[in-house]
């Protein structure tokens, strides 16, 4: 198969896999439970209609866009440049298990400095708006990015096809726990226990209530799955914790 007859089952599974998370996370937290749990909402208020349409839309066309760079890194003559292999053998059962957190190290930063030069006024409206038009995000913003953003975020899979040695089955897992971890961070929710943002290993990773925050306020907290680049380059938001707080010592009626 060509990798333009492969595109079509590749986003079929990235547009299924992003409904079915968002989808779940969107049923329990803003339907089924949305009457028991409004209280222990982040920002207390809801997002408009027009605002999960947006998002899911956007998403929509994000989804689009990781499915073509993968095929195209994966089903062309590009991956012989790559270090994309099938034998956990060739490089051993400790690699392979090594380059799990690895990737995420690679993308957590990835993710900071990209995101940190979106948010450079000039760049700012042609790549990172649109997400920022979700000031309050549901599980549907994920991945509400603009194409031109949704470019920038796919960018990480070649770079790690071109950094380290990878198998395909280190990008299902990795691909699933991106999402997974962007839906809770737009939740809305947050699912950590009360002391987990002093805590001394909690301190130094990333919570939904940190994400919000970035949403609301545009400034600071730009991490992915971890803090120490927001701490080691001081913008992580002085009212982190007390906010973190705060959310998880509300008491329901």
């Amino acid at each position: 198969m060509t990798w333009f007859e492969r595109l079509p089952l590749l986003l079929l599974t990235v547009t299924l896999r992003y409904f079915v998370i968002a989808g779940v996370a969107f049923f329990i937290y803003y339907k089924w439970r949305r009457k028991h749990i409004a209280w222990r909402k982040i920002q207390l208020r809801f997002p408009q209609k027009a605002d999960y349409r947006r998002e899911i839309g956007y998403s929509c066309i994000t989804v689009v866009i990781f499915a073509l760079v993968t095929v195209v890194f994966l089903f062309t003559p590009l991956r012989k440049i790559t270090w994309l292999y099938t034998d956990i053998k060739q490089y051993g059962i400790i690699w392979y298990i090594a380059a799990y957190p690895l990737m995420f190290i690679v993308h957590d930063a990835w993710f900071y400095w990209t995101h940190r030069l979106m948010h450079y006024p000039p760049v700012f409206k042609i790549f990172h708006m649109v997400h920022h038009r979700s000031t309050n995000p549901s599980p549907w913003a994920a991945f509400a990015f603009h194409p031109t953003e949704a470019f920038v975020g796919a960018g990480i899979f070649p770079v790690l096809l071109l950094l380290m040695p990878l198998t395909p089955m280190h990008f299902v897992v990795f691909f699933l726990v991106m999402l997974v971890y962007n839906v809770y961070g737009h939740l809305g929710w947050e699912l950590y226990p009360k002391w987990f943002s002093r805590h001394w290993l909690g301190r130094w990773i990333n919570t939904s209530v940190n994400h919000n925050q970035h949403h609301q306020f545009f400034k600071g907290n730009y991490g992915l799955y971890f803090l120490w680049w927001d701490r080691w380059m001081g913008t992580i938001r002085e009212d982190y914790e007390s906010s973190f707080e705060e959310v998880k010592s509300r008491k329901g009626e």
